[in-house]
């Protein structure tokens, strides 16, 4: 799937990933390739992203809004 993290001041990932977590409002949030739409609003946390080869990255946040659609993750964050 393809994931976009953006900041008001610059992009952090943009690429292919295998899977994404994410600490949303109501709890962490795992998604994979053909996830269900979906929005959610984020709270402060670490985003776990696994590329297509195997490795991860972390990235803090603040908050923020996960979009999912069309195998496509955009990730608003502060």
């Amino acid at each position: 799937m393809n994931l976009e993290i953006l900041t008001p001041d610059k992009k952090l990932y943009s690429g292919e990933a295998e899977y994404v977590d994410v600490p949303g409002q109501a709890g962490r949030t795992g998604i994979l390739s053909k996830h269900a739409p979906m929005i959610a609003a984020l709270k402060a946390g670490k985003v776990k992203v696994r590329d297509m080869q195997k490795q991860e990255h972390f990235f803090d946040i603040k908050g923020g809004i996960v979009e999912v659609r069309d195998n496509s993750v955009i990730l608003l964050a502060e």
